[in-house]
């Protein structure tokens, strides 16, 4: 058993388009985890969502252009992810009508784009639920870059965000440029969403960043504790959902999600196990 899942490891490998994609896919994994404490924790989870789906339209626009993906996308979602912040803060608009807003007309620009250019064909499947096979070896050396940036300004910027995290009015208070760092967690989930579109998908991207905080929850209260969980629950369940998506022949993104949801019911049960054994003591 364990030899021929050695096996099945040692020919996925020997594929390039896979080692590309379990490189780009761990590193956005950890970047969604990471920023997905904060923005469950801030009531910001669906702006990954909203931004995904932004991303869908500038990503139909740059294939009808014939330019470069990324290139195009990374700017727009970022200005987007800027507006939708001012648009929660400022706005009689609230968050979650900006956020739907913004999405569904992005999503609306991005069928009629497709529709009237490449034609309603595999292109919207591997835009709204992804595909391993559209890394190229570019898209890949940008991915790791930003990803690295995406980590490094977190990991600067921890104590920063932990404080806007928990209480921002207190952070405020005390001193701390909160709008600043607001828009600096709307900068890297921009990117994070961008990065994640080209395997995940429109539709599927926001569970990178919504499942794993949610899972780690369950049984932790911590934050840096409930970070780390995120993190590695995060990639265990992409190097799992890839392996299966390779056995079976079942979608990359739909599979990472499976596994996903899969920890999040044994979390749960473990956690609703232990607080009926803490009632019965």
């Amino acid at each position: 058993m364990v030899s021929d899942f050695i096996a099945i490891l040692g020919e996925m490998f020997s594929y390039t388009f896979i080692v590309r994609a379990f490189i780009v896919g761990a590193l956005v994994s950890v970047c969604a985890a990471l920023l997905g404490v904060s923005l469950v924790l801030k009531r910001y989870s669906m702006i990954g969502d909203g931004l995904s789906h932004v991303g869908f339209g500038t990503l139909a626009l740059a294939t009808a252009l014939n330019v470069a993906p990324l290139a195009v996308s990374i700017p727009v979602v970022i200005a987007a992810a800027f507006l939708l912040l001012r648009l929660s803060e400022n706005s009689k608009i609230k968050g979650d009508a900006a956020i739907a807003l913004i999405s569904t007309s992005s999503l609306a620009v991005g069928v009629v784009i497709i529709s009237q250019t490449t034609g309603m064909n595999t292109d919207v499947c591997n835009y709204l639920f992804g595909s391993i096979l559209a890394m190229s070896k570019t898209d890949v050396h940008l991915s790791i870059a930003l990803s690295v940036t995406v980590l490094t300004l977190f990991i600067v910027f921890y104590n920063k965000l932990f404080a806007i995290t928990f209480d921002e009015t207190f952070a405020k208070a005390t001193g701390v440029k909160t709008g600043v760092y607001n828009m600096l967690i709307a900068f890297l989930t921009a990117i994070t969403i961008v990065l994640g579109m080209r395997m995940m998908g429109a539709m599927l991207i926001s569970s990178l960043i919504i499942f794993p905080a949610l899972t780690s929850m369950r049984l932790l209260k911590k934050f840096k504790s409930v970070t780390v969980c995120s993190a590695i629950l995060s990639v265990l369940c992409f190097f799992t959902g890839i392996i299966i998506s390779y056995i079976h022949a079942t979608p990359t993104g739909a599979s990472v999600v499976l596994m996903n949801i899969l920890c999040f019911l044994i979390f749960w049960g473990a956690n609703y196990g232990m607080n009926r054994f803490r009632r019965n003591k």
